[in-house]
């Protein structure tokens, strides 16, 4: 029975390899892809952590133990700083008078994981009690740490706040000493020549608690003020973890850029016009250019497929010449021979339909009418 199931699954798979040319709605002025298009890059494989919260295969790790201490640097000055961040095998730990720890390493938009733990034993209440933040692109944006297990404050503050801009949408914190988790979707503000083109977004879950629903920035906030979405905001920047008095722990730190949006160059969504029509350029000449290595009918379907992208006169030329030459290969081959071009003519068909029916040929195109009379007349598709 595991046999059938993996032998229909392959077949599935060849199904779809099968219909995604000429398939769904061409690209359009903002889409450069077709809807369900093969030619569009394949998702990188990424192999997930053996537990929640295990970095997968392609994190880059910020923390997982002593020797990750020559990843970060303290930003307050050796002669006026008290002392330093501690560094173990298990954990690394603000210390009163340290300051702020930064990542040597700099990142934009990310997917971030950290875990930290407040002190067992309580002490202090309100902004007093656990207090540390994690600060994101050099420190225009945080999210709140906070023991505030049992212990109100300001909800702007709380822990998985955006502080001073959203508080959480729940208290999702476990008790004193034990981990807690962010898991943290950053999308940086985009702001050019004055002009705030996306304001930014924050995701965030706290013990697997979404506190933080793409939260727009609105200037990232700030210490008993707002902030306006009026400076440009560094494309990468270090992570850094806030020293506040308390002696909080953290491990476990690891990120992953995400893919870039369309305003950062990304060719995934809806794009400009103008990048819209560079992408389709470039699509258009990697299909002709596969095209070259092809011979006959499978050259020809190259070919057309590549107009659905951008009209290249030559190139359809050239597709109509390879198929004529195959319909009067057809016209002399013997009856017993016949069903062997079954498959292309089909193929065939279909293209010609498709671009029919998206109007890059009209009804009344010669070649068009040859190949559905010959697929009728073979009784090789229903009338």
């Amino acid at each position: 029975m595991k046999k059938i199931l993996i032998l229909l699954t392959l077949l599935a798979g060849f199904s779809a390899l099968d219909a995604a040319r000429f398939y769904g709605e061409p690209p359009d002025e903002h889409h450069p892809w077709a809807v369900h298009d093969m030619n569009r890059p394949q998702p990188p494989l990424v192999v997930p952590g053996d537990e929640y919260g295990d970095p997968p295969s392609d994190a880059i790790v910020l923390f997982e133990g002593k020797q990750s201490q020559e990843n970060w640097k303290h930003l307050r000055p050796d002669d006026k700083r008290k002392n330093d961040w501690i560094f173990t095998d298990d954990y690394m730990q603000a210390v009163r008078g340290s300051g702020y720890i930064a990542t040597k390493e700099e990142f934009g938009d990310c997917q971030l994981h950290v875990e930290w733990a407040a002190p067992e034993e309580v002490q202090g209440s309100g902004q007093g009690r656990g207090n540390s933040g994690v600060f994101l692109l050099n420190g225009m944006v945080e999210v709140q740490v906070l023991d505030n297990y049992r212990n109100p404050t300001y909800p702007d503050g709380s822990a998985g706040s955006v502080y001073g801009v959203m508080p959480p949408a729940a208290n999702a914190l476990r008790a004193p000493g034990e981990w807690q988790s962010y898991d943290i979707i950053f999308r940086r503000p985009i702001v050019r020549d004055g002009e705030v083109l996306d304001s930014g977004r924050l995701t965030v879950l706290v013990n697997g608690v979404v506190v933080q629903d793409s939260t727009p920035l609105e200037g990232g906030g700030g210490h008993k003020t707002r902030q306006d979405l009026d400076r440009v905001f560094p494309e990468k920047g270090s992570l850094r973890l806030q020293d506040h008095g308390n002696p909080v722990r953290f491990r476990n730190i690891w990120y992953r850029p995400l893919r870039p949006r369309p305003l950062d160059g990304g060719t995934d969504g809806r794009l400009s016009v103008e990048a819209t029509m560079n992408k389709r350029t470039e699509i258009a000449a990697s299909i002709r250019k596969d095209a070259q290595s092809m011979e006959g009918v499978d050259k020809a379907l190259r070919l057309l497929e590549s107009i659905v992208y951008l009209e290249n006169k030559e190139a359809r030329a050239d597709a109509n010449q390879l198929i004529q030459a195959y319909l009067e290969e057809f016209a002399v081959a013997s009856a017993d021979d016949a069903e062997s071009y079954r498959g292309k003519m089909l193929e065939l068909d279909r293209a010609f339909h498709y671009l029919k029916k998206y109007q890059f040929i009209d009804g009344d195109n010669k070649l068009l009418k040859k190949v559905d009379k010959i697929c009728k007349e073979q009784g090789w598709k229903k009338r």
